[in-house]
């Protein structure tokens, strides 16, 4: 392995997949006004602090596989030499303790949630690579992640708030999936990714007359996005599950839309972070 040097600052960015932040403020922002909004304040605490625990886990991620990137993904930042393991391991344990701190100063049930949250992170970065399930755990992080932000809200965890975090949590088992076959020559079934409908489902029930032509326009450009997201994976001899995961990724801002149509609002906000996302991965690696 090559000897590491003093990590730069576009190592630190790639080992955080910052580029995938604005799916993290999307979460919090939806989560939010699905719990009924309320403090501008509160929420921009709950974002800061899911901002550290993401990057925080992809920290410790990077860290936990560095034994397979040494194998499969010798660009990643530690078995390239950019960094190393020991000093990914210390920002990583910072971040995570630093975002868990922030969420514990948003009261009890915030706390609680934000604690189900580290758990969910630290187990899927500890155990992902050796069970079949790792697209559920990876699912209960943005689960968890939603409902703490639905607790920050002036309602705290509703009923929608709930049923969408369920739906996200199916869009997020769908690209785990692709992702966790990425790296590897395995062959790849098309069933999982069925439950990649469940955000359409939950928008045509949510929704009644008044609003349900709007989640219908949305939800097609969801459709729109994923069906060219997939592209890649239809054609296994040319099948590209890097660009998939990655456009998948920022359809995560898509999917947070679409679960707050009912509320009004909001819409030119998701837009952009959507954008953002897609515009960040361009200079960030989203996976």
């Amino acid at each position: 392995m090559p000897k590491a040097q003093k990590p730069t600052f576009r190592t630190l960015l790639v080992l955080g997949r910052v580029s995938n932040l604005p799916t993290v403020w999307s979460n919090s922002l939806a989560g939010w006004i699905l719990g009924g909004g309320g403090s501008p304040g509160r929420l921009w605490l709950l974002t800061l602090a899911a901002s550290a625990l993401y990057v925080g886990g992809m920290y410790l991620n990077d860290a936990c596989d560095a034994a397979f990137d040494r194998q499969h993904r010798r660009e990643r930042p530690i078995p390239s030499g950019a960094i190393t393991a020991g000093l990914v391991w210390r920002i990583g344990g910072c971040l995570l303790a630093s975002g868990w701190l922030l969420m514990c100063c948003l009261g009890w049930s915030t706390a609680c949630l934000g604690t189900l949250l580290l758990i969910a992170i630290l187990v899927y970065d500890f155990v992902h690579k050796a069970v079949s399930f790792s697209p559920v755990l990876m699912a209960s992080c943005r689960f968890f992640l939603f409902l703490a932000a639905a607790s920050t809200g002036a309602d705290r965890v509703t009923g929608l708030a709930v049923w969408s975090a369920l739906a996200l949590a199916g869009w997020i088992i769908g690209l785990s999936y692709l992702a966790r076959r990425e790296s590897t020559t395995h062959s790849l079934r098309h069933w999982p990714l069925a439950v990649l409908t469940l955000p359409l489902g939950l928008a045509w029930i949510a929704n009644g007359n008044d609003t349900r032509l709007r989640a219908l326009y949305l939800a097609v450009v969801l459709v729109g996005w994923s069906a060219w997201c997939l592209r890649h994976v239809w054609v296994d001899a040319n099948r590209n599950l890097g660009l998939s995961v990655s456009g998948l990724l920022a359809g995560i801002c898509l999917v947070d839309w679409l679960a707050v149509v009912p509320t009004y609002g909001w819409g030119s906000v998701f837009f952009a972070l959507f954008l953002a996302a897609v515009a960040a991965q361009r200079l960030i690696p989203a996976t």
